[in-house]
């Protein structure tokens, strides 16, 4: 009941072409429908289970911190990313105590052993880490502040968001 009282309101926003989506207990702004449907809606199903508490509360405060222009919304994305890899790596019994950061976790996942995902995908999640990740989460000393535009903010968001998705699916 309460799953078919969502959809209605969430149709009603749709209606009243209100950019609004409600999911796990919040409103939030929804902008692309394709996104909504294809992305989004999916994944929040997927986070009810309690073992993703952490993934849930990373990607809404990134989603929160987007919408009200806030400060490094992908760091709370790819740290949802990261709380992902790890607890999959954790379930599968793949961790082994000497990972130094998120490349080693991914290396758990894509290693030849457990080949829980391919070579190329951890590249592509390693080179989001690399240079969206690590330059907001890291202090930049005296060098300029590192930015990312709305546009790449909103890319990184939904690059999290798809991954999470996508790994979680294939446990």
């Amino acid at each position: 009941a309460f799953r078919s009282s969502v959809e209605e309101l969430n149709a009603r926003f749709r209606q009243a072409d209100y950019p609004l989506n409600y999911h796990n207990g919040f409103i939030q702004l929804s902008t692309d429908d394709l996104l909504q449907r294809e992305v989004e809606t999916p994944f929040w199903s997927l986070l009810s289970d309690a073992a993703w508490q952490n993934v849930d509360r990373d990607m809404k405060e990134a989603l929160d911190l987007r919408d009200s222009d806030g400060r490094d919304p992908s760091f709370y994305a790819a740290r949802a990313l990261e709380s992902t890899i790890k607890i999959i790596s954790d379930k599968k019994g793949w961790t082994h105590g000497g990972e130094k950061g998120a490349h080693n976790f991914i290396d758990n996942l894509a290693s030849k052993a457990n080949a829980f995902m391919t070579p190329w995908e951890a590249e592509l999640i390693k080179g989001f880490f690399t240079h969206v990740r690590n330059p907001l989460g890291h202090g930049p000393g005296t060098a300029t502040m590192p930015t990312l535009s709305r546009q790449q903010t909103e890319w990184a968001i939904e690059f999290s968001m798809s991954w999470i998705k996508n790994l979680i699916r294939r446990m």
